[in-house]
C-alpha cells in the first residue's frame, strides 16, 4: 500500500469497519500490507485517529471504530465455560463476554459494556466498562485445599471464579465439605474473589445435601419470617363460625378431591351434577385470601417466594405449614372456606354461564388418582365420579374442536429405599383421572380469565404468546426433512399444530416429535396484558386453581372477591408482579430440575461400563445428546467419540454429518451408547457408541 502518512486514516477506518470486529495494530497493518518504513507513518496514522475520537483501544489492544461503541447496561449471565453474556436491560440481543472480560464480573452482577465488533458466530461482542451493582452473594459449594489455601468451589457452574477463604475467615470449615460464603472481595482482573464461610452445611454426599445446595444456589426463600410464623401460629386450627356468615353454604354437596398419593395441600375440590342433558360443575378453590391480607406478613412471604417449589421428597411451600397443610388445605371432613366457580357446560363442552361467589363447604373424600381411575374402569364409580368423567369427555371434546393443542407429556417419579437413595426412576402412568381434573380446572380458570376482562380488572393473566417466525420457518425446515409439514400460514394457529400431532401420534418417535414442536412455542408468563393462551386457544386466561402454592393465583382470587363487592383491588403494580412471578416461576423450576439431575447422575454412577439403548435428543455443534430409554436419562457423546472424521454441524436439520464418510447423526436416530462416566459436581453423563 503506498500512500501519504495523512491518507492511512480513511483506509484504517474503512478496514476496521469490513473486519466488523476489533483488530490489533498488527492484525490491521497485515490487511492492509503496511510493510518497511510504512510502518512509522502507519502507526503515527493511528495515533492522530485515536486523538481524533476516530478509533479507541480496548482492554485487550485492539482497535475498532468509535461511531460502532456503544455502551450497554444489562445483567450478567455466566457459562460454565468461562465465558458469559450480558443481557441488556432494553430487551435487544445478548452480548458475549470473553473468559478475560469475565474475570471482574459473576454471574447475577450488572454492568455496562462497550460494544464492538462480532465474533465467528456473529455474535456481539463487549468489554466491561463499569460494573454499576454486585448481585447479592452468599455463593454455596464445596471447599477445597490447595498447597495450604482453602477456597470455595460454587456449585454453580455459572460462577467460573473460585472464592478464596483466608484462615481467618474459615472458621471451623475444612476441606471436602459442603458450605456457603459470603464475599467480602469482589474479583478483579488480577485478583480472586475472597469470601468468609457463612454456614457449614456438611458432606456432599450426605442425604438430602442436594436438596439443601439447591435451595442456596438459586436463592430460594426457604425460612419464615417472625412475623409470617407469628402470623400463622396465631390463626385458628378450624374455621370459626362467624366466618362462614354471608357465604353460600354448599356442605351438602358430595365434592372431593382428587390428587396425587403423596400430595399434602388441597387446593381444588370439585362435585358435578347431570342438569338435563347438560352438566352443572362446582370447582372450590381455597380461599386463601381470607387469610392472607394485601401487605402483611404471610402476603409478604408468600410474594417473595411467588410459588411452592416441589422437590423429591421435600416441598418448600408458598405459605407456611399451618395455612398450607392445615386451614386452607380442602381435607376431607371438615368445613373450610372457599371461592367457587359454579358453571352451566352444555352437551357440546360448552360454557353456558358461569357464576363466581364465596362459600363454605366441606370435601366428602379425599381420592386419589389411582383410585378414580381404578373405580371407573372397573365399574365402581359413585354417580359424581360418573358425571365428572362425562363432563370431562364433552370438555375434552370442545378442546379438540376448539383447536387447543395437546401435548401428552412423560412424567417420571424416583422412588427411594428407607435410607434416600434411588431403587428407580419410573415413567408416571397418566389417565383420564388425570385428565378430569386438568378439564375442570381449565374451565374454571377459562372463567376467571373471562370474568376479569368482561370487567377490565387489572390482574395477571397466564400468556402463551404466539410463536416467532423464525421458530416456525425452522421448525418447518426440520419437519420438511423427514417428509412431515405443519399447515398454516408464517405463524400458524394452535389447530395447526394439533392436527400434525395428531398425525403424528402414533409413530415412534412421537415422543421426540412432540418436544420439538414444544421447542418451537414461546415460554408461557405472567402477564397484565392479556395477549390469550395460544397453546390452550384462549382469549383470556388466568391461574385462578392454586393459591395455596401459585402467588397469582392469589392475586386472581382479591381480584375476583373485589369485583364481587363491587369494589377494585387496586395499588398493585402488575407489570412488575408479572416479571417477578414469571421469575420466580423459573427459579422452582431450574431449582426442581438441578436436584432431579444431581439425583439422576447420583443413580447412574452403580451403571458405568453399561451399555444401554436410546434415542438422539439433542445435536448440537460439540456432539449428540442420547435419552436412555431404561432410566430416563440424558447423556452426552462428544463429537471426539464419533469416529476419525470431521463433522459438520448441520443446525437447520439438527444433524451431524461426517466429512469424509458421509456418516448421519441425526434427532431422533435411535443409537446404542456405554455410560463410561458420571460427574455429580457438573450433573453430566458421559457416553461412547457402543
Amino acid at each position: 500500500m503506498k500512500a501519504a502518512p495523512d491518507a492511512y486514516g480513511r483506509e484504517i477506518v474503512d478496514a476496521l469497519n469490513r473486519a466488523g470486529a476489533p483488530l490489533t495494530p498488527d492484525e490491521l497493518a497485515a490487511r492492509l500490507e503496511i510493510k518497511g518504513r510504512e510502518r512509522r507513518a502507519f502507526d503515527a496514522a493511528l495515533a492522530a485517529l485515536e486523538r481524533a475520537g476516530e478509533i479507541v483501544q480496548n482492554r485487550a489492544g485492539s482497535l475498532l471504530v468509535a461511531k460502532r461503541i456503544a455502551l450497554v447496561a444489562g445483567r450478567i449471565e455466566g457459562h460454565p465455560d468461562g465465558h458469559g453474556f450480558l443481557v441488556p436491560d432494553d430487551g435487544s440481543p445478548s452480548v458475549f463476554l470473553p473468559p478475560a472480560e469475565m474475570r471482574e464480573v459473576m454471574h447475577g452482577d450488572r454492568a455496562a459494556v462497550r460494544v464492538g465488533g462480532r465474533d465467528h458466530r456473529g455474535r456481539p461482542v463487549g468489554a466491561i466498562v463499569e460494573v454499576l451493582e454486585r448481585a447479592k452473594r452468599r455463593i454455596v459449594g464445596r471447599l477445597h485445599s490447595e498447597h495450604g489455601v482453602l477456597f470455595l468451589v460454587p456449585d454453580d457452574r455459572r460462577i467460573a471464579h473460585d472464592v478464596l477463604v483466608p484462615p481467618a475467615e474459615a472458621g471451623r470449615a475444612k476441606a471436602g465439605q459442603v458450605a456457603t460464603v459470603d464475599l467480602v472481595a469482589p474479583p478483579s482482573r488480577h485478583a480472586q474473589p475472597i469470601g468468609r464461610v457463612a454456614e457449614v452445611l456438611g458432606h456432599h454426599a450426605d442425604p438430602g445435601m442436594e436438596i439443601e445446595i439447591a435451595v442456596r444456589k438459586f436463592d430460594l426463600p426457604h425460612e419464615f419470617s417472625r412475623k409470617a410464623t407469628a402470623a400463622a401460629r396465631a390463626m385458628p386450627d378450624t374455621v370459626k363460625d362467624e366466618d362462614i356468615q354471608g357465604r353460600r353454604d354448599l356442605r351438602e354437596l358430595p365434592f372431593v378431591t382428587i390428587d396425587g398419593e403423596t400430595a399434602k395441600d388441597f387446593d381444588d375440590a370439585v362435585v358435578c351434577r347431570k342438569e338435563g342433558k347438560g352438566f352443572r360443575l362446582w370447582v372450590a378453590i381455597a380461599d386463601v385470601s381470607h387469610y392472607v391480607h394485601h401487605g402483611d406478613a404471610l402476603d409478604i412471604e408468600a410474594r417473595e417466594r411467588g410459588t411452592s417449589v416441589y422437590f423429591p421428597r421435600r416441598v418448600i411451600p408458598m405459605l407456611p405449614e399451618k395455612l398450607s397443610n392445615g386451614l386452607c388445605s380442602l381435607n376431607p371432613n371438615v368445613d373450610r372456606l372457599a371461592v367457587v366457580c359454579e358453571m352451566a357446560i352444555t352437551p357440546r363442552g360448552e360454557l353456558a354461564r358461569y357464576e363466581f361467589y364465596s362459600a363454605a363447604f366441606r370435601s366428602s373424600a379425599r381420592l386419589t388418582y389411582t383410585q378414580v381411575w381404578n373405580d371407573l374402569s372397573g365399574g365402581r364409580a359413585d354417580e359424581n365420579l360418573q358425571n365428572l368423567n362425562a363432563v370431562f369427555q364433552v370438555l375434552g371434546e370442545a378442546r379438540i374442536r376448539r383447536g387447543a393443542i395437546d401435548f401428552e407429556t412423560v412424567e417420571t417419579r424416583m422412588i427411594f429405599d428407607p435410607k434416600g437413595k434411588i431403587e428407580k426412576i419410573v415413567a408416571e402412568a397418566r389417565n383420564d383421572a388425570h385428565r378430569i381434573i386438568e378439564e375442570c380446572m381449565l374451565a374454571a380458570n377459562v372463567c376467571a380469565g373471562g370474568f376479569l376482562a368482561e370487567h377490565a380488572h387489572p390482574a395477571l393473566y397466564r400468556v402463551h404468546d404466539v410463536p416467532s417466525a423464525e421458530k416456525v420457518a425452522a421448525l418447518r425446515d426440520f419437519l420438511a426433512e423427514i417428509g412431515l409439514q405443519l399447515p398454516g400460514g408464517e405463524i400458524p394457529r394452535p389447530r395447526d399444530y394439533a392436527q400434525l400431532l395428531e398425525k403424528i401420534r402414533k409413530r415412534p418417535d412421537f415422543t421426540l416429535l412432540q418436544t420439538i414442536l414444544l421447542r418451537s412455542l414461546k415460554q408461557a408468563v405472567y402477564s397484565p396484558n392479556n395477549l390469550g393462551h395460544f397453546g390452550l386457544a384462549f382469549d383470556s386466561y388466568v391461574h385462578f386453581t392454586s393459591p395455596i402454592r401459585r402467588y397469582p393465583d392469589l392475586l386472581v382470587h382479591r381480584a375476583i372477591k373485589a369485583l364481587l363487592a363491587r369494589k377494585r383491588y387496586e395499588g398493585i403494580d402488575w407489570e412488575a408482579l408479572g416479571r417477578h412471578c414469571s421469575e420466580t416461576e423459573r427459579r422452582a423450576d431450574d431449582a426442581s430440575r438441578d436436584v432431579e439431575n444431581w439425583l439422576k447422575c447420583y443413580y447412574m454412577r452403580d451403571h458405568v461400563g453399561g451399555v444401554f439403548a436410546g434415542t438422539i435428543t439433542g445435536v448440537v455443534p460439540f456432539g449428540l445428546f442420547v435419552t436412555l430409554d431404561e432410566y430416563f436419562v440424558d447423556g452426552l457423546v462428544h463429537i471426539s467419540e464419533l469416529g476419525r472424521d470431521y463433522f459438520q454441524y448441520d443446525g437447520a436439520r439438527h444433524m451431524l454429518l461426517g466429512e469424509r464418510t458421509g456418516k448421519r447423526f441425526r434427532l431422533a436416530d435411535r443409537m446404542t451408547v456405554k455410560l463410561v462416566r458420571v460427574d455429580l459436581d457438573t450433573r453430566k453423563i458421559d457416553l461412547v457408541p457402543a
